[in-house]
C-alpha cells in the first residue's frame, strides 16, 4: 500500500525540537516532502545556530519514516533558506566549525567520476562502456547514475528491476552484465519528471552512495550530471574521488565547456585521470571513408594543454548508439567488435591512473639501512 503526504506529515508532526512548544509540521518547518515508489524525501528547515538539535530531529524522522508501511527508505536533509524570525545577538569571533572531509564508501575501492561540460556527447554511454571494460579486466564494479533529473543507466544497463530494502534498511542494488548498478530512474517511472529543489537531490545522491549495499567493489563508476552546478560540486568535495574522466566531443564549443568540468575538480583537488574524445570520427559503412563530423583531435589537443592524459577515441558509431538504447551496451553485447575494443585501452589508462593514485596518498617507502 503506497504511502500518502497526509501520512508523512502525520509522522512528522509527532517531533518536537528541544526547547520548543511546537512540533515541526505547526512550526511550519517542513519546507518539502516528495515521495515515489516507497522512497521519501524530506526537507526541514533550521538556522546555524539550531543543527545540533536539529540533527537529532532529522534522523528521528527518517527512523519515523522508515517504520510506516510500505516505505523502502527515507531521508530527511536540513536546510537554511529562512530567515530567523527574530534579530540575534552579535556572536562573538570564534573559530568556524570544522567541515568532514570528503568520504569513502564502504567496501569500494576506487570511485570514479565519469563527467562532462555539458550534455549530449555520450557521457553516460562512456560510462557504461568502461564500466563493462573494467570489469572484463577481472574487476568488481558498481555503476552510480548520479544524474537524478535525466537518469538513463536503467535504460542502458536493461535495468528493470528495483533495489531490494535488506533488514537492515539498506538498499540492495541490482545486477547487470556482472555490474551493481542504482540509480533513481529505478524508483520512478522512465516518463515522470523528477521535480526536486536542490536539497532533496543532494539528499538523495547521499542515500545513494551510503545507503547502498555496494561492497565489495574494487571500482564504483560515478556517471555524473552534466555542467559544473551545485550536485556536482557537493559530490566532488563530499565524495573521497580517486579521479575524474572528462568526456567530450571534438568540437570546441564542447571542449569549452570540458574544459571548465576539468578546471572544476582541479579546484576541489580531485585528480583528472583522462579526457575521452567521443564521436571522435565516422567510418562509412559502404565506403570506408573516414569523416569528421564534429572536428577531430580537440580532446588530445585540450589534455597536452592542461597536462592530462589523453585516454582514446571513441568512434562515432551506429552499432554503439543502437547497443546502448536496445539495454545492451556494446562492450558486452559484441565485445570483439572494433567499437567495444576502443573502450580497452581506455579502461586500461584508467586503472593505471587509479594505481597512480593510490600510490600518491600511500606516499614514498622509505628504509633505513
Amino acid at each position: 500500500m503506497a504511502v500518502n503526504e497526509d501520512q508523512i506529515r502525520d509522522v512528522l508532526s509527532t517531533l518536537i525540537p528541544e526547547g520548543d512548544d511546537q512540533d515541526i509540521v505547526s512550526a511550519g518547518l517542513v519546507s518539502g516532502i516528495a515521495q515515489r515508489d516507497g522512497m521519501i524525501q524530506v526537507s526541514i528547515e533550521t538556522t546555524p545556530d539550531r543543527v545540533p538539535e536539529m540533527e537529532q530531529v532529522r534522523q528521528a524522522a527518517e527512523q519515523a519514516l522508515k517504520g510506516l508501511e510500505g516505505v523502502k527508505n527515507a531521508t530527511a536533509v536540513l536546510t537554511a533558506e529562512k530567515p530567523q524570525a527574530q534579530a540575534q545577538p552579535q556572536p562573538q569571533p570564534q573559530q568556524p566549525p570544522q567541515q568532514p572531509g570528503p568520504q569513502g564508501v564502504p567496501g569500494v575501492g576506487a570511485l570514479i567520476a565519469v563527467a562532462s561540460g555539458k550534455g549530449g556527447v555520450g557521457k553516460s554511454t562512456t560510462a557504461v562502456n568502461l564500466a563493462l571494460a573494467l570489469s572484463a579486466m577481472d574487476k568488481t564494479v558498481g555503476i552510480l547514475d548520479a544524474d537524478i533529473y535525466g537518469p538513463s543507466i536503467p535504460r542502458m544497463m536493461g535495468v528493470t528491476e528495483q533495489p531490494v530494502q535488506t533488514q537492515n534498511n539498506t538498499l540492495l542494488p541490482p545486477s547487470s552484465y556482472g555490474i551493481k548498478c542504482m540509480s533513481m530512474g529505478m524508483l520512478v517511472d522512465e516518463e515522470e519528471p523528477v521535480i526536486w529543489r536542490g536539497p532533496m537531490v543532494m539528499g538523495a545522491l547521499q542515500q545513494m552512495l551510503t545507503e547502498v549495499e555496494w561492497g565489495p567493489l574494487d571500482i564504483l563508476v560515478i556517471d555524473m550530471p552534466p555542467g559544473t552546478g551545485d550536485a556536482q560540486l557537493t559530490l566532488a568535495q563530499q565524495t573521497k574521488l580517486t579521479g575524474a574522466v572528462i568526456v567530450s566531443t571534438p568540437q570546441d564549443i564542447a571542449l569549452l565547456d570540458a574544459r571548465k568540468g576539468l578546471n572544476m575538480f582541479r579546484k576541489v583537488n580531485v585528480p583528472i585521470l583522462g579526457i575521452v574524445e567521443n564521436m571522435s570520427y565516422f567510418v562509412c559503412p559502404n565506403c570506408g571513408e573516414e569523416s569528421h563530423i564534429f572536428a577531430h583531435g580537440g580532446a588530445q589537443a585540450t589534455a597536452e594543454k592542461y597536462d592530462v592524459p589523453f585516454l582514446g577515441a571513441v568512434p562515432l558509431e551506429m552499432e554503439i548508439r543502437e547497443t546502448s538504447d536496445e539495454g545492451r551496451p556494446i562492450v558486452a553485447s559484441n565485445p570483439e567488435s572494433p567499437h567495444a575494443q576502443a573502450y580497452k585501452p581506455i579502461a586500461e589508462k584508467v586503472l593505471a591512473g587509479i594505481d597512480a593514485a593510490a600510490g600518491a596518498q600511500a606516499g614514498p617507502n622509505i628504509s633505513f639501512e
